[in-house]
């Protein structure tokens, strides 16, 4: 049975998820009512990664994806289960169409740190998931006002991906996804 899977971070970029997951398909915008995202996930990079913290009255878009159940299992690794992230199949979110509240799956952090900050290419990552999936204005500003910090290592593994990936949704130049005014005056090939 496939997995339903709620993406709020880096994986709302469907192009991402798919190379993790290649069957992966989009289904529905959704919310996670009383829900904040906040980058303090420890990384063993030494960044922080998205997780969902609970706060009253906020709500946090994102995207729901169905996973085969075939492809559960890369998922889980590649979110790090049991390495700083569980998986939660019984997290509920509200449908953007209907309203509904449904069960789904989604990825929290086991622990967090208040003072990390994603890497740029990290954060661009979420923001071109954002663009590609959510309409709500609100959300991408408050992302682009995330603090970030460039990554160190210009050889990283991860943000090698991350840029092909991103320039293969459109972005040839993630920084421009860092910055509104950048990002508007650009012509994407998305």
């Amino acid at each position: 049975m496939p997995l339903c899977y709620f993406a709020y971070g880096s994986n709302m970029l469907t192009k991402r998820l798919q190379k993790r997951c290649p069957g992966a398909v989009s289904k529905e915008r959704a919310y996670a009512d009383d829900w904040i995202v906040k980058f303090s996930k420890p990384s063993k990079d030494c960044s922080g990664k998205a997780t969902l913290s609970p706060k009253n009255g906020c709500q946090t878009p994102g995207m729901l994806f169905e996973i085969p159940d075939s492809e559960v299992c890369r998922l889980d690794k590649y979110e790090g289960v049991g390495y700083g992230y569980e998986r939660c199949n019984t997290f509920c979110v509200r449908l953007a169409e209907s309203g509904k509240m449904v069960p789904v799956a989604t990825y929290l952090a086991t622990f967090t740190k208040p003072d990390l900050k994603p890497y740029d290419w990290y954060l661009a990552l979420v923001i071109a998931g954002a663009r590609e999936h959510i309409p709500d204005e609100d959300h991408l500003v408050m992302l682009r006002h995330v603090t970030y910090m460039r990554d160190p290592r210009c050889d990283r593994e991860e943000r090698s991906k991350a840029k092909k990936v991103l320039a293969e949704a459109g972005y040839t130049d993630y920084r421009c996804l860092l910055n509104r005014d950048l990002c508007e005056s650009a012509t994407w090939a998305v």
